[in-house]
């Protein structure tokens, strides 16, 4: 297939539309069901860039739930414990645990259940029945992945009244060095960025007090940057235990990035709150409409006391945080350390560097400066 007419481009009255490659090549792509819209290709081919680095970089499946040329949340494919397939709302019968790719899209979903409505799904490795039958239940525009097996392709195109978009990327499918776009009939042309966002030896120089990174942070901190590196900018992400909590995207200011991560990170962490992982919801309640229930319940009602919310995040430590620029100033620093923050990676160069490292110093929190900035746009 050389070129893919759409129906539209981002509005409906933006048209003819089309996918091409400029030199004349056959696309890498195969729609396997669905029609296919500009919006969904953007979120399409941005999404698997984001999951093919995160296998590449952790050798672990991975999965991400896209809206709007961002990630709402991005996962690895790890075990799900009894709770968090109770706050992932996991169907009982569902052997989950058998398949990591599953676990690491209902991870992924996890994140900010409320943004992933109607999200574009992208994983790394081949759909298997498992990730279709949890995938089968959520409200979602449509997926992209290497592979499908032949029962997940039953099941996925069985959604939206058999118009759910399907496509099958060429995972051996690499894109020329240099991007070109156009902008209001101007050329602009970069080369790919390709370069790691972390190096090994970047966690050997942390440049604050608290010096020690657990292998298990590190996989957190690189789960957020590669997660950055495909968000809109600026931005900011919270990762913990292989999954994102909260990502902040395409903020003007750095300190409202941090603000919109850390208070989605809050809500993420309050659904696991024993007042809200054990609240009772009738029979016909939708999932969408149990979301919005839970969000009301954590931030309008007094089921929770507002010291126990406190205490609750407080408690939840751990949480490792990704900018995609530098902090110009330490006042993000100080609302991370409301969120349980205690990892942090940036790539530094501020003029306030040092009043940022004392910062993260007085609140015993572990940073390394990478030198990498990852702006996308």
């Amino acid at each position: 297939m050389q070129e893919y007419k759409l129906k539209y481009g981002c509005n409906p009255d933006q048209i003819p539309a089309r996918i091409y490659m400029r030199n004349g090549g056959e696309l890498p792509i195969e729609i396997l069901n669905g029609r296919v819209g500009y919006i969904n290709f953007l979120d399409a081919f941005n999404s698997w860039q984001l999951v093919r680095e995160l296998k590449k970089a952790l050798n672990l499946p991975a999965a991400t739930s896209f809206k709007h040329v961002s990630p709402a949340g991005a996962a690895l494919g790890l075990p799900l414990s009894d709770d968090e397939r109770k706050l992932f709302f996991v169907d009982e019968n569902l052997d989950i645990n058998s398949s990591p790719l599953a676990c690491a899209y209902a991870r992924a979903r996890g994140t900010d259940r409320m943004s992933s409505f109607g999200d574009w799904i992208a994983l790394s490795d081949t759909c298997d029945k498992v990730t279709a039958e949890f995938i089968k239940h959520e409200v979602s525009d449509g997926i992209i992945a290497p592979d499908f097996t032949p029962e997940a392709l039953e099941i996925l195109k069985a959604k939206r009244k058999g118009n759910y978009s399907i496509v099958k990327i060429d995972p051996n499918y690499e894109p020329q060095t240099l991007e070109t776009r156009e902008l209001f009939g101007v050329c602009f042309e970069q080369n790919r960025s390709t370069e790691p966002v972390v190096k090994p030896e970047d966690f050997d120089k942390a440049v604050t007090a608290k010096k020690d990174f657990p292998e298990n942070v590190k996989r957190d901190l690189i789960l957020a940057l590669i997660t950055l590196k495909y968000t809109q900018s600026n931005s900011v992400c919270c990762t913990r235990n292989g999954q994102t909590l909260g990502v902040g995207a395409g903020q003007q200011s750095r300190l409202h990035c941090v603000q919109l991560a850390c208070d989605k990170a809050d809500l993420r962490i309050l659904r696991e709150h024993p007042k809200i992982l054990n609240l009772k919801f009738n029979g016909t309640l939708a999932r969408p409409e149990r979301d919005n229930a839970i969000n009301i319940c954590i931030t309008e009602s007094e089921i929770i006391s507002p010291k126990e919310r406190r205490t609750f995040i407080e408690n939840y430590s751990g949480v490792s945080l990704g900018s995609d620029a530098f902090f110009p100033f330490p006042d993000s620093i100080a609302r991370a350390a409301r969120s349980g923050v205690k990892y942090i990676a940036q790539p530094g160069g501020s003029i306030r560097d040092e009043l940022v490292i004392k910062a993260c110093d007085d609140k015993n929190i572990a940073m390394i400066m990478t030198g990498h900035r990852l702006f996308h746009h």
